[in-house]
């Protein structure tokens, strides 16, 4: 897996040849609007003839409604199944666009160019695809793998501060989940740093030895869901709350914290542990108002999780910063305490 990754400011050279070795039929590139004007301008150069899919970028747009546009273009285009669609773009773009690719004719290839941090150490990696459905999470999806993964860390000097800190989010849970030494050190330097190839190396690096031993999360991979059980159903509740929505790594953000908390209750955190963590994560993330009848909300959106066996919300937590534990039974009642404490912060 790992050698389908190219990352560094090289990374995108690699395209040329993978496009000519291939000899796909057609190619085209989806883009939303931001994209589109600050990334394509980069792309370019190294794409032969193709054609541009354009959506509207956010992840209210995430949905079936938008991937039937896309298969409407597809089809226009007379896209087959030896065509290769380039998705150029975060999160959104790389989970609706490798879905849109993964089932249309029933499959054609497609490859991602993360242009946001979070696209670039997380979503990209790993084969998952798909889209939110009637508000839910990515509802909706399949196991594919990209031909290639091209990352580009100067694509980062488009985001706002806000877009950049929400990736990093997944950075820190990768240190909490495999690299307790990682997160020591990093700590005390944040998003001061200005190493960014290095870290999207060492993330994605962990995340693909996860993602080979598992790829289609029957077990272990499930680590990786960790600060997800409760940051998903904190997503999904504020997802249609006008001036409340959070972004991705900001939601995961919020529920490592309630992660880490229910994993101390549980015995497997030790109080100095979930201190260091509530001190880096409240650093870098502002606080979430909620209230009382958001919590209990919040509490039953985490009942529909993907993971989740019958009525038994199954959540990853930490036996120890750098350890992850799956499959941990925890109740609805432990989240509601959870988002309790968090509002105590």
């Amino acid at each position: 897996m790992t050698e389908t990754i190219h990352i560094g400011q090289s990374a995108l050279q690699e395209l040329p040849e993978l496009l000519k070795n291939r000899a796909f039929s057609k190619v085209a590139v989806l883009v939303d609007e931001n994209t589109l004007a600050h990334c394509y301008p980069q792309l370019k150069p190294y794409l032969p003839e193709h054609d541009l899919i354009q959506i509207k970028s956010g992840e209210e747009h995430k949905t079936l409604q938008t991937c039937e546009l896309i298969w409407g273009r597809m089809t226009e285009l007379h896209l087959d199944r030896w065509s290769v669609l380039v998705n150029l773009g975060g999160g959104v773009i790389g989970d609706m666009g490798g879905f849109c690719a993964a089932v249309f004719k029933r499959g054609l290839y497609f490859v991602q160019v993360p242009t946001t941090l979070l696209a670039q150490v997380d979503a990209s990696v790993g084969g998952k695809t798909g889209v939110d459905f009637h508000g839910l999470k990515n509802h909706i999806g399949v196991y594919q793998e990209p031909q290639a993964v091209f990352i580009n860390p100067d694509f980062l000097q488009t985001l706002p501060p806000r877009q950049l800190k929400s990736g990093y989010a997944e950075i820190i849970k990768h240190w909490l989940i495999a690299d307790a030494n990682a997160f020591m050190e990093q700590r005390h330097i944040g998003l001061f740093t200005e190493d960014w190839e290095n870290l999207i190396q060492h993330s994605v690096s962990i995340k693909s030895k996860v993602v080979e031993v598992d790829p289609l999360e029957g077990g272990y991979r499930k680590v990786l869901n960790f600060g997800h059980t409760v940051g998903h159903a904190i997503e999904t509740y504020l997802l249609d709350k006008p001036e409340r929505e959070l972004l991705h790594g900001e939601a995961i953000a919020v529920g490592m914290l309630c992660e880490a908390w229910i994993s101390m209750k549980h015995d497997l955190l030790s109080q100095l542990e979930l201190e260091r963590i509530e001190t880096f994560l409240v650093s870098i993330y502002e606080k979430v108002s909620l209230t009382e009848a958001d919590i209990q909300l919040i509490a039953q959106f985490a009942l529909q999780d993907k993971k989740n066996t019958r009525s038994t919300i199954n959540c990853t937590l930490l036996q120890g910063i750098g350890k992850a534990v799956f499959d941990q039974p925890i109740t609805v009642q432990e989240i509601v305490e959870s988002l309790r404490y968090y509002t105590l912060l």
